[in-house]
């Protein structure tokens, strides 16, 4: 079951890479044009032409998150990660959201949409959840249906073509359990998210520690999908790059992004510099290596997890200090008044183009909190890891293995093939895949993975989350090493 969670949280990270550029696209629109979003400001002219040419374009893709996820989804999960799948994707994301649009069950079920919470469920229908249902039913029917060989009357139809077909009637039947299962888990999800709402600032820092908490399990994405996107009226992302205000929605709008970026701006480089320096003399070097490009990573662009997996399985209980300090931060950062979005992650790339947009307060706040952050998560990092002796990068026993910095030149092709080598030849590779940081690998025999050979590569640590899975943290670069190992286990 955790194989299939973690796999679709590496699928949905295709759709979610899209968000850089809306984000970019917005923050100058709006800076260039205030009023074609809201906000006081000239109406006419050059600049107000261009911005509001700009925020049309990222709107195109943030507007419409649940069409990307559909489609996404589907092919990140679909084997050979084929288009066909994407198209399946959007086929079930078109059934379900025709079939359960308010018109439609009004016409087949009137007595559904007579209370007041089923009707707003049923017309929050076309959500983010809701496209990454379709996502994993256009995959499923895709990967299951490939290969159909129908008689010579309809051999038109067969393998890929009988796709599409499959996933809309497989749709059809999912819709009729939807009509009334819906309205159940949308009242749920409504239930939860007003009681987070109430708390305040301590909900908001209770979501921030989970989500940390949930990273190395892929599972945060399913708690993302209820605050950050539009599903049950949350949406605090959506709404935050759709310059509405606290006005507009009924909770500060930013809220439950805001805390994020102390944390990983200026904390993460907190605690590397504890883990540097309480690293062994010979290994500091290394440590530098691994350590100090995943704080770079976290600064600018909000990447944290080739920092939080060189850790959390050598010291998991500084991991959990780790994600109570986000829950800490969030909490007094929102207190404050401090608000800021991100349409990636919390990074100096996302403070910069949110500042201008009308949720956005107090951003300077961001240097007082910024320190304190640096100064409390480098004492806590530091006092943790030698008042408790734990294994962090560079202080692990010499007959672990010494720790190794990455490749030199970026030579993609020489650590694919040690990976391979590592996790038993490609004989033993029975699936590949990638989320955002880390190469995701399934294997026939966990006995061949030789987790010294892998880290030999250059490679930030290797994960076990399964049985047979196997995962190797490398940092933003994944790609690269993904698209060399393909290549070399065909």
């Amino acid at each position: 079951m955790m194989k299939h969670l973690q796999k679709l949280g590496s699928a949905m990270m295709l759709p979610v890479a899209c968000l850089p550029i809306c984000g970019i696209l917005m923050g100058l629109g709006y800076a260039l044009a205030p009023a074609a979003m809201g906000a006081a400001g000239a109406t006419s002219g050059f600049a107000y032409v261009l911005g509001f040419f700009l925020i049309k374009a990222g709107a195109a893709l943030i507007d419409n998150m649940a069409i990307l996820f559909a489609i996404g989804v589907a092919v990140g999960l679909a084997k050979e990660a084929n288009g066909t799948a994407g198209l399946a994707g959007l086929v079930s994301w078109l059934m379900i959201t025709t079939l359960l649009n308010p018109g439609t069950v009004g016409t087949i079920a009137p007595k559904l949409v007579e209370s007041e919470v089923n009707a707003v469920a049923f017309s929050k229908i076309a959500n983010p959840f809701i496209g990454i249902l379709s996502g994993i039913i256009g995959a499923m029917c895709y990967n299951k249906f490939k290969d159909t060989k129908l008689p010579d009357v309809l051999a038109f139809f067969s393998g890929k073509r009988s796709v599409a077909i499959v996933t809309a009637v497989v749709s059809i039947v999912v819709s009729a359990i939807l009509l009334f299962v819906w309205p159940v888990v949308f009242g749920a999800l409504v239930a939860i998210g007003k009681g987070i709402v109430k708390l305040g600032a301590v909900g908001a820092g209770i979501y921030a520690f989970l989500n940390r908490l949930l990273i190395p399990t892929g599972l945060h994405h399913a708690l993302n999908n209820v605050f950050w996107f539009d599903t049950i009226g949350l949406g605090d992302l959506t709404a935050y790059w759709g310059a509405k205000t606290e006005a507009d929605m009924g909770w500060s709008v930013g809220m439950y992004m805001s805390g994020f970026f102390p944390c990983m701006m200026f904390g993460i480089p907190g605690a590397a510099v504890a883990m540097i320096q309480c690293a062994k003399p010979a290994k500091r070097k290394a440590t530098i290596g691994i350590i100090g490009s995943a704080a770079v990573c976290a600064i600018l662009c909000g990447v944290t997890e080739p920092f939080e997996f060189a850790f959390m399985f050598l010291a998991f209980p500084l991991y959990i200090v780790y994600a109570a300090l986000y829950g800490i931060f969030t909490i007094v950062t929102v207190a404050l008044g401090f608000r800021a979005g991100f349409c990636f992650s919390a990074g100096l790339t996302d403070l910069i183009f949110s500042a201008s947009l009308p949720a956005a307060a107090k951003t300077w706040l961001i240097l007082p909190l910024g320190v304190a952050a640096f100064v409390v998560f480098y004492l806590v990092f530091r006092f943790a890891i030698t008042k408790w002796d734990l294994k962090t990068p560079g202080r692990e026993d010499d007959q672990e293995g010494e720790l190794k910095i990455e490749l030199a030149n970026d030579d993609f092709t020489s650590m694919a093939k040690i990976i391979l080598e590592g996790v038993g030849g490609k004989e033993n590779v029975t699936s590949i895949d990638h989320c955002i940081t880390r190469l995701r690998l399934e294997v026939k025999d966990r006995l061949l993975v030789d987790e010294k050979k892998i880290k030999s590569s250059g490679a930030a640590g290797v994960v076990r989350p399964g049985k047979t899975s196997v995962q190797v943290v490398i940092g933003p670069k994944v790609q690269f090493v993904y698209d060399e190992f393909k290549k070399l286990a065909e």
